[in-house]
């Protein structure tokens, strides 16, 4: 089996950038889960306690998706660093990555949507329209700052190992 020649350009990657990058995503993220879930829960709730149960379940997926993207993040980083993929077009190489994040992220939060629809609400009712919603917008919303955020982290040099003078 002939060994893909641009593996020896791969660079070597600290833990602590895998763990920054999490960090840093994780903000962009969860702001954007956040921002998304209130508007749409708002859009679809009826009643006088609209907007405070819609900051109440947005804070409560976001909160939520802190814990458990962070862990599927990290390692979601970590497998696809292991992958000897590296292309002379690393742009095609973050595209398809940003794709198989936001399949991730896009389960995820389908379900931790129906997770506080029914702990908050005492009901799934009304759970289907709003994590459907909040996946057709974060398609888009997610895998455009998720692309970029790719892009400048591509451009940093933090955590990246340096080989010693030989």
């Amino acid at each position: 089996m002939k060994e893909n020649q641009n593996i020896k350009l791969k660079p070597k990657l600290s833990k602590k950038r895998h763990i920054a990058k999490t960090i840093t995503w994780r903000i962009v993220g969860s702001i954007d889960t956040w921002v998304i879930g209130y508007i749409i829960i708002k859009f679809f709730s009826d009643g006088e306690q609209t907007n405070i149960k819609a900051i109440e379940a947005a804070s409560y997926i976001t909160g939520l998706e802190l814990i458990t993207k962070t862990i599927f993040y990290y390692f979601h980083e970590r497998i696809w660093y292991g992958l000897n993929w590296i292309t002379s077009n690393q742009k095609l190489r973050h595209i398809i990555k940003t794709i198989s994040w936001r399949l991730v992220g896009a389960v995820d939060t389908i379900l931790l949507v129906f997770i506080v629809y029914y702990f908050l609400f005492n009901t799934t009712e009304g759970a289907s329209e709003v994590a459907l919603s909040m996946f057709s917008i974060e398609i888009v919303t997610k895998m455009v700052l998720y692309y970029f955020h790719e892009r400048i982290w591509f451009a940093s040099n933090f955590g990246i190992i340096k080989p010693k003078d030989q």
